[in-house]
């Protein structure tokens, strides 16, 4: 059988990872508005640190699901990984309207981590596998457009849900229709990519051999590219860490109810999933560097702009800065390593990229917790930003230009 590249000759199963990508971005937008609350409110943390703690679990176990997933997926196949993630996911939203302590809280995102290093990006490198060489930033685009939107609507759907039932359990019911929604049509309607994986690795240059201790090096330090990227996509999240964590925090210290921070809190991965529809492709056709080191700045000005006003109007200006740099940033990374990445060994080298982008979580969640507990909210914020102002300075010396 002939194997077909693009995204039209693959758009049904293209369309169906999509959705089920959404269901993975919905388990983490279950968090971002009602469980640092949750901390502060029904467990009386009264340290920033500790607040943050789930994310600190989270962004370690993640990191680490990540790192090993590419691995997993080039021995047992991507669907065997992405129902493998589902299976580590269903407990999740049980956990947090159950749990009797902060600790169960933070094994819930222990949990989520391995839900989301392995499901997510199964998606995203099935859907590289499907569209071949020429489309990879519209199609990262497109599976950040739908797991990034899920993220913002259910922000703001908990949010709502809150004002109105508390913060625990009516919120985290949507959590348990996307869990079992995504382990079901994983598990019967996914098909795995193996073929077309198979077909790309026969019609490319022969690799030389190439082992993951090799690829870890050149993700990490020795290609400039790889390394601008790898440094890019961890203060990306590192930033996001610390808005997932304090923002929630930060925004109710000067009296905002739930239902408003839940809006801030929606509109950020909103603006952020909407654009990559059209980030993605544009990372195509004007290349990864500019857009990357850019949209970290945009990034860095609307933290700047949160950090510095006290207004849900600036806050609200600085949430959709913060998703319009991201949008620009996001989907530009995983093209730019899939770029530099033999087929033969891009699974393994997003794994690896993933690993380093997702530590950004537990590293931005403990320091800023650390700066807020010594320095206030606003010091916090601000550290973060001037972090990811260097870090597009960072991209813009030592990425070459051009998208391969």
């Amino acid at each position: 059988m002939t194997v077909a590249f693009g995204l039209a000759a693959n758009w049904r199963q293209f369309a169906l990872l999509a959705l089920i990508n959404a269901f993975v971005g919905g388990m983490v937008g279950l968090e971002r508005t009602v469980v640092p609350l949750i901390g502060a409110e029904e467990f009386h943390l009264t340290s920033a640190t500790l607040v943050t703690s789930f994310i600190v679990s989270f962004g370690v176990v993640k990191a680490l699901a990540n790192l090993v997933s590419g691995i997993l997926a080039d021995r047992w196949g991507r669907k065997h990984v992405l129902v493998l993630g589902w299976l580590a996911g269903l407990p999740v939203p049980f956990m947090i309207m159950w749990g009797p302590s902060w600790g169960w809280i933070i094994a819930a995102n222990a949990l989520l981590g391995i839900n989301q290093g392995l499901a997510w990006s199964m998606t995203v490198v099935m859907k590289v596998d499907l569209v071949g060489t020429k489309s990879r930033g519209l199609a990262v685009g497109l599976n950040e457009f739908a797991g990034y939107l899920a993220v913002g609507g259910t922000a703001f759907l908990t949010g709502y849900l809150a004002s109105s039932y508390g913060l625990r359990p009516v919120p985290i019911y949507l959590g348990v229709v996307y869990a079992v929604a995504g382990a079901v049509l994983s598990v019967l309607l996914v098909r795995d990519t193996h073929e077309h994986v198979t077909t790309e690795i026969a019609n490319a240059p022969a690799p030389s051999t190439i082992g993951f201790r090799e690829i870890f090096a050149l993700m990490t330090f020795r290609d400039r590219n790889l390394f601008a990227a790898s440094q890019a996509g961890l203060v990306n999240n590192l930033n996001d860490g610390m808005s997932w964590g304090i923002f929630p925090l930060f925004f109710a210290s000067f009296g905002l109810g739930v239902e408003r921070i839940g809006i801030l809190k929606a509109i950020y991965p909103a603006v952020w999933g909407v654009l990559q529809i059209v980030t993605g492709p544009l990372s195509d056709r004007w290349g990864r560097k500019g857009l990357i080191a850019s949209g970290m700045w945009v990034q860095a000005a609307g933290l700047f702009l949160t950090a510095l006003t006290q207004r849900f109007e600036y806050w609200l200006i600085g949430s959709v800065l913060l998703g319009l740099g991201t949008a620009m940033v996001y989907p530009s990374l995983i093209a730019a390593v899939s770029d530099a990445s033999h087929p033969s060994w891009r699974a393994r080298s997003l794994s690896v990229y993933r690993f380093w982008r997702d530590l950004g979580y537990a590293i931005g969640a403990l320091l800023s917790g650390l700066i807020a507990d010594f320095l206030g909210f606003s010091a916090a914020i601000s550290a973060v930003a001037a972090l990811t102002f260097f870090s597009g300075v960072v991209v813009a010396v030592m990425m070459k230009s051009g998208p391969r």
